[in-house]
């Protein structure tokens, strides 16, 4: 097989590439992910070239129809690359010239695979984080379902790992869905900036050719096309955001998974994770791990280690395009790739976990958990917080010392503690009576909770509907 046969760039060379350069530049392997979005662009390429008066009706039409048939043979398998293409565009061009002959030739013209892959890569990615959103709705939806199971049920709310005021975990499982709830706005706003076409730039100067490159944004779902060739096919902007999105998206996966990790402990007692959603140990019969919890923790690295690599890859590249990068594509396969194992596991562990809402309870009064409403009760009662919070101090100290809770104090040593400690701060030693009053806009009080509950209904509804919307 020629040189010619082989790949898209052999006219110039007499020989073919050394086994060595064909290694290390071939793509195809993971590539091929891209073959669904090449074949859609290449059939708008072609009424581009149509209205240019490069094909013929009757071109255009075998065009199509052999663009349609190659699209339904990837899908169902029956044709995929050989080991000899290069990449998906070798391999696609390769089935189209199989079908039409020197026809399937001209699709080539007024197109290079700069703004072509840049084209695929775009269409590829916009799909995806649709996907990614909607999976992630899906998340949304299991911790609201179970903060609505637990709007009356006190817990510890912790700092620095230590208890710190009571809050209602209802309270808690919103505070991650607040999380993902940017992190879908990023992705959104992401795709307001991806959605331009570079098809139409060519290998960077744009083309002499009548194409419209306007009309095949248009066709394609993009809001608009590239405003400068050069630009179109050098920018990967677009992929090293979605990386970041991806990679923050990890991150607070990781958070909600190490929450898991340690309410699961016996330390904790706070939930139970279901059978199907756990795993054994191959030595200690007893052992049932957080294993999905600890793996989104884990993945978490990987994700962040993709946008990092990328932003290295960019920084010392020269206008225009470069084969530095094609590395923006392993990146950001894995990372829809890892995402969407990830979400749905961490979907089915989440809904299925059972809450112990009684240890939660026991457990919110303690570390003395309630000296923050002491001291707010004699700051309105005109003590200036600095004095209020030093004789609250002196009071846990002096708890500590003799092993006591704080209702546990009597008057009398109350008074020897801080005369400004008198029997009344005992009104406000309730945890269902401190969580009451944080009625304060965001606060954990249950009215608050109440309606950041509906109002997260509405808008994970809303993250749903984009994700199962066409991009535009």
């Amino acid at each position: 097989m020629t040189q010619e046969r082989t790949s898209l760039w052999g006219g110039r060379f007499e020989g073919g590439p050394a086994e060595a350069l064909a290694r290390l530049s071939v793509s195809v392997h993971f590539d091929w992910r891209l073959a669904p979005y090449d074949l859609l662009a290449s059939k708008a390429h072609a009424r581009v070239l149509h209205r240019a008066g490069l094909l013929e009706d009757d071109e255009l039409g075998r065009m199509l129809g052999a663009l349609d048939e190659l699209r339904e043979e990837v899908r169902s398998g029956a044709f995929r690359p050989k080991v000899e293409d290069e990449d998906v565009h070798t391999a696609l061009e390769r089935g189209l010239l199989e079908k039409l002959g020197t026809l399937g030739g001209k699709l080539r013209a007024g197109r290079s695979r700069n703004d072509q892959v840049a084209t695929d890569l775009r269409l590829y990615l916009r799909d995806h984080a649709r996907l990614v959103v909607g999976q992630l709705s899906e998340l949304e939806r299991a911790l609201v379902e179970q903060a609505a199971q637990h709007l009356d049920t006190p817990a510890p709310g912790m700092t620095h790992l230590q208890h710190a005021q009571p809050v209602l975990f209802g309270h808690q499982l919103l505070a991650h869905v607040q999380a993902f709830a940017r992190d879908v706005q990023r992705l959104r706003d992401w795709d307001v900036r991806a959605s331009v076409s570079p098809l139409g730039s060519g290998a960077l100067a744009g083309s002499s050719l009548p194409v419209d490159p306007v009309s095949t944004a248009e066709e394609l779902g993009f809001a608009r096309a590239a405003a400068n060739s050069m630009d179109a096919v050098s920018d990967r902007d677009f992929v090293a955001e979605f990386l970041f999105c991806a990679a923050l998206l990890g991150v607070h996966l990781s958070r909600l998974g190490e929450e898991v990790v340690l309410w699961n402990t016996t330390e904790f007692g706070w939930v139970t994770l279901d059978d199907a959603f756990s795993t054994g140990s191959s030595i200690m019969p007893q052992k049932k791990n957080p294993d999905i919890a600890e793996l989104a923790r884990g993945k978490a690295g990987r994700l962040i280690g993709h946008v990092t690599g990328q932003l290295a890859m960019l920084k010392g590249l020269p206008l225009t395009y470069d084969r530095d990068m094609q590395e923006s594509q392993e990146p950001s396969f894995d990372a829809v790739e890892t995402l969407t194992v990830v979400l749905p596991a961490m979907t089915g562990m989440i809904a299925t976990m059972t809450v112990h809402a009684d240890v939660l309870e026991a457990s919110a009064p303690l570390g003395f958990a309630l000296a923050t409403d002491v001291a707010e009760l004699l700051v309105k009662n005109g003590v200036p917080f600095r004095e209020a919070h030093e004789a609250v101090g002196h009071l846990v100290v002096f708890c500590t010392v003799n092993e006591r809770e704080l209702h546990e104090v009597s008057d009398e040593e109350l008074a020897h503690v801080s005369p400004h400690l008198t029997p009344e701060i005992r009104s406000v030693l309730d945890v269902r009576g401190a969580i009451a009053s944080r009625r304060g806009h965001g606060g954990t009080a249950p009215e608050r909770v109440a309606e950041q509950l509906a109002a997260l209904r509405i808008e994970v509804d809303a993250h749903q509907q984009w994700a199962q919307a066409a991009p535009a």
